[in-house]
C-alpha cells in the first residue's frame, strides 16, 4: 500500500495554476468594461486635451502648433482668466468650512433624543437627491429681487440685494445655494457618531466632563477622517462649480452680473463652446487641475496634524 503524496511547501497542485489563471481571466474579463471605458472616455481624451492645449484650434479645422502661447497668454495677458480664479477660490473658500460647519452642527442635533429624527433626517438629506438643474431653478425664485428670501428680510428691516442681478452679490447667492446640499455631509458625520463607543462618554462623565468638553475631546477627533473626506470632497466640488453659475445669473444684457460670479469651469466652456477656443480651453483645464491638485496635496500634507485615527499610534 502506496502513501499518499504530500504536497511539499512552496509547491502548487497540478491543476492549482490552471484554476488561478481561470480565475484571471475571469477577473479581466469582468474588469474589462471598466478598463475600456477608462482608456476610451477618460485618459485617452486627458493625453489628447495636453496637445490641444499646445495648439490653437478651433475643432472644425486642424490644430496649429503654438507650444507654450496658450498657457502664457493666460497667466500674463488675461484679466478674466484672473477673475475667474478669484472667484473660484472666493467660493470654495467660503462655501466648503460653511458646509462642514453646517453638515457637523445638522449631525450633532440629529444624534440626540429628538422628537421626529427619521423625518428630519429625511428632510435633511432630501435636497441632495434633488436634480442640480431643478434645484438652481428653485433658487432662481428663492433669489428673486422680490424673492421668499429679501421678503423675509424685510419682515426684520433689512432691504435684501439683488442677489442674482448684482455682481457684488452673485457670489454670495451661489455660496447660500451651495448650503442646500449639506445632508450628504450630514448623514456621512452621523454614521461615524453612532460608531464612537459609548463607553468613552461614560468615563468622561464620571470624570466630570460636560457635553461641550465631550463633543471637542471624543466626538470631534473620532469625525476628523470623515470631515476630512467631506473636505476634499467638497473643494474638488467648488472648484469645479458650473451648473449654478451658468443656470442661476443672467447673461446678455446683464453681463456684469455674470462676470462678477464666473469661475474657472463656465469660463473654460465659453471659451471651448462658446468662441470655439478648443486649444486655449483645454489650457485652462489643466491649470484647473494644477490649482485642484496643489490644494489637495496640501490638505493631505496637512492631515497628519489634526486627521485621528483610531488605529494608528503617533
Amino acid at each position: 500500500m502506496t502513501a499518499p503524496a504530500v504536497s511539499r511547501p512552496g509547491t502548487s497542485r497540478p491543476g492549482s495554476s490552471k484554476r488561478r489563471r481561470r480565475e484571471a481571466l475571469w477577473f479581466y474579463l469582468f474588469v474589462s468594461p471598466w478598463i475600456i471605458g477608462f482608456l476610451v472616455f477618460m485618459f485617452g481624451p486627458m493625453i489628447a486635451s495636453v496637445y490641444y492645449s499646445l495648439t490653437d484650434w478651433d475643432s472644425f479645422t486642424s490644430p496649429t502648433w503654438v507650444g507654450l502661447q496658450n498657457y502664457v497668454t493666460l497667466l500674463t495677458d488675461d484679466d478674466r482668466f484672473w477673475k475667474a480664479l478669484w472667484h473660484t477660490f472666493y467660493y470654495a473658500a467660503v462655501s466648503v468650512p460653511l458646509g462642514l460647519v453646517l453638515g457637523l452642527w445638522l449631525a450633532n442635533l440629529l444624534n440626540k433624543q429628538v422628537r421626529a429624527r427619521k423625518v428630519l433626517r429625511t428632510l435633511i438629506y432630501l435636497p441632495t437627491l434633488v436634480p442640480l438643474v431643478a434645484t438652481a431653478m428653485i433658487f432662481r425664485q428663492v433669489l428673486a429681487p422680490h424673492g421668499p428670501l429679501n421678503k423675509a428680510l424685510g419682515m426684520i428691516g433689512i432691504s435684501g440685494p439683488d442677489w442674482l442681478l448684482d455682481g457684488s452679490w452673485a457670489t454670495p447667492a451661489l455660496i447660500v445655494m451651495s448650503a442646500w446640499s449639506a445632508g450628504s455631509a450630514t448623514v456621512l458625520l452621523l454614521a461615524a457618531m453612532k460608531g464612537i463607543p459609548k463607553e468613552l462618554y461614560e468615563a468622561a462623565e464620571v470624570d466630570g466632563a460636560g457635553a461641550a468638553r465631550q463633543f471637542w475631546s471624543i466626538t470631534l477627533p473620532h469625525l476628523t477622517p470623515i470631515i476630512f473626506f467631506n473636505l476634499i470632497m467638497g473643494m474638488i466640488g467648488a472648484f469645479q462649480v458650473f451648473a449654478q453659475v451658468y443656470i442661476l445669473v443672467p447673461k446678455g444684457k446683464l453681463r456684469a452680473a455674470y462676470d462678477g460670479a464666473e469661475t474657472m469651469v463656465p469660463y473654460l466652456f465659453d471659451e471651448a463652446f462658446g468662441n470655439y477656443h478648443m486649444g486655449y480651453a483645454s489650457a485652462i483645464s489643466w491649470l484647473l487641475f494644477l490649482v485642484v491638485l496643489v490644494f489637495t496635496l496640501i490638505a493631505f500634507r496637512t492631515a497628519r496634524r489634526w486627521v485621528f485615527y483610531e488605529t494608528e499610534v503617533k
